[in-house]
């Protein structure tokens, strides 16, 4: 299917939070932003998982690593204005921009997307 993960979507599925389930099906297609790569790799570190060969199992299973373009940096900057009064961070605005620039819906645990006003389908798994 074809979607953006947000980190925290991902990282629902990888240790099996309320909404994970609803990572699997999407996974053969789904992107998701370098960005937010970095983010899923520390957040497991933190966790003591070991993220050797992590990044290969979901290239087999088909998810598409996507880098910062330029293009996105100055798509999330704009983002900026409108979404500071919900405290979304640069992984957060990069992976909406990653989105916006695909034409793509985007997946998130993060409740705060919810009614952001941006012009992107957020699907909130929890």
């Amino acid at each position: 299917m074809s979607v953006v993960l947000d980190a925290s979507a991902l990282l629902a599925f990888l240790h099996e939070e309320p909404g994970g389930e609803k990572i699997s099906p999407v996974l053969g297609g789904a992107c998701i932003s370098a960005v937010n790569w970095s983010e899923v790799l520390q957040k497991s570190l933190q966790r003591d998982v070991d993220i050797n060969g992590m990044q290969q199992e979901f290239i087999e299973v088909g998810v598409i690593f996507e880098p910062f373009t330029p293009e996105q940096a100055e798509i999330a900057a704009r983002l900026y204005p409108q979404t500071r009064n919900r405290g979304l961070s640069l992984a957060d605005r990069a992976c909406l921009a990653l989105a916006l620039d695909k034409g793509w819906p985007v997946m998130t645990a993060d409740r705060t997307w919810a009614g952001l006003g941006v012009d992107v389908e957020v699907e909130v798994i929890r």
